[in-house]
């Protein structure tokens, strides 16, 4: 019995010319290494200046900060300094303009304030209406009116108590 088909016999002699054809196209050539190196100098310059000037912009930055901030404390302390300053002297102003402060800085210069009748002056026509007078020093008024009056029944008559002498050793008594 013959096992052997004609495939079979053919294999031994086709398999040798594709493993052949197969290796042929495998096969690897070796390329000549070249050592090229990327040069390097100038990107580490550039990473360098660019760090560098960060670095330098953050410190200036920085010091840009602080220097306001120096600013801002100093104008905060004019600011509170010329607040207090403008209170005191609106308070000067207030006392200055008191009625009475005015009235007495008046009497001062002997003013007076007058009694009579005052006139009117029309400013159109120039015209006095009223008789005016002159004030005097008999004129004069008092600045600071007097207090009011105390009620009788606050003030009551004082009691008066007669007290005994002592006398040979009894000691004095209220009557």
């Amino acid at each position: 019995m013959s096992s052997t088909s004609p495939v079979r016999n053919r294999l031994p002699y086709v398999a040798p010319r594709i493993a052949q054809a197969a290796l042929e196209r495998a096969r690897l050539t070796v390329v000549p290494r070249r050592r090229t190196r990327a040069p390097r100098v100038p990107f580490v310059t550039f990473v360098s200046v660019i760090l560098l000037g960060g670095v330098i912009g953050l410190l200036m930055f920085n010091t840009s900060m602080q220097q306001a901030s120096f600013r801002e404390t100093a104008l905060r302390k004019q600011a509170t300094d010329l607040g207090a300053q403008q209170e005191a002297l609106e308070m000067d102003l207030q006392s200055l303009n008191d009625p009475a402060h005015v009235a007495a800085a008046a009497e001062k210069l002997g003013m007076v304030t007058p009694s009579t009748a005052a006139g009117v002056l029309h400013l159109g026509s120039g015209e006095i209406s009223g008789d005016p007078q002159p004030a005097t020093g008999a004129d004069r008024l008092p600045l600071e009116q007097p207090g009011p009056q105390r009620p009788s029944f606050l003030d009551p008559p004082p009691v008066k108590q007669k007290v005994k002498p002592a006398t040979d050793g009894v000691p004095a008594t209220v009557q």
